[in-house]
């Protein structure tokens, strides 16, 4: 419990201090820069010592997302019993109901992290200067907690995923026909006439031709095709990959 108070702390004392200028893209994948600066914990515990400011700078980078269902989710690995309890309930009840799904991974050899004896303020105002001599457009600035700064960086995440999807994923998706809302106002996947969401089948295609100039491995193909339960109606496309020397 005390960890939770101190979580919720953490997050209601962050501050962005500077949204990156451009949002989550839904056609190809995202790297956000990030600096989160932090007065040191030692501080507090320390008198007449400072101004002095943490710098934690870093990279996050989305693939590009995708469009799912709750039958796909539930092939996915990594959910317990009850989770997948759920989502079979879920899939039954509402089998076009959409989801999105980032792939977040932390670039951890572009992280560094140091000192500056300035103020917070200070800190940020000659970051800020640096940014828009360089014309980055995805940098962000935070103001966290030195303790607790990765929990300081996920309220960021949030705020960007939520106004991505609702600013920009969405859209997307609505305007190439592969989401649309049903008579209760949910979003879900448009399908083709064999029953396959459009924007998967866009997908499918071009994997395969991928697999045919040697860019993707047929197994991550396969993959697909079995998580979205076409495996069938794809397999003689799929042999002929080898049959004809198109896979690797």
């Amino acid at each position: 419990m005390e960890e939770r108070k101190k979580i919720r702390e953490a997050l209601k004392e962050t501050e962005i201090l500077k949204f990156p200028d451009k949002l989550i893209s839904p056609s190809q994948s995202t790297t956000l820069h990030y600096f989160v600066l932090a007065e040191p914990y030692y501080l507090e515990v320390l008198e007449n010592e400072g101004p002095e400011t943490k710098v934690r700078e870093g990279k996050i980078t989305w693939e590009k997302p995708k469009l799912l269902t709750p039958g796909y989710v539930l092939n996915m690995e990594g959910f317990s019993k009850e989770a997948k309890k759920a989502l079979q309930l879920m899939s039954q009840n509402h089998p076009d109901l959409a989801g999105f799904l980032y792939k977040m991974n932390y670039k951890k050899e572009s992280l560094r992290t140091f000192s500056v004896s300035k103020s917070i303020e200070q800190t940020s105002d000659r970051i800020k200067d640096e940014i828009k001599e360089k014309g980055d457009t995805m940098t962000a600035i935070i103001k966290g907690i030195d303790e607790l700064w990765d929990v300081s960086l996920m309220k960021l995440v949030q705020e960007l995923i939520i106004k991505s999807m609702y600013k920009s994923q969405i859209p997307y998706y609505e305007d190439r026909g592969f989401l649309s809302t049903d008579d209760k106002g949910y979003y879900v996947v448009t399908r083709n006439l064999e029953g396959l969401p459009i924007a998967v089948s866009e997908e499918i295609e071009k994997m395969f031709d991928r697999v045919k100039s040697g860019d993707l491995d047929p197994s991550v193909l396969k993959r697909e095709l079995d998580r979205w339960g076409v495996f069938e109606a794809y397999q003689d496309r799929f042999f002929d990959l080898f049959r004809k020397g198109g896979g690797r």
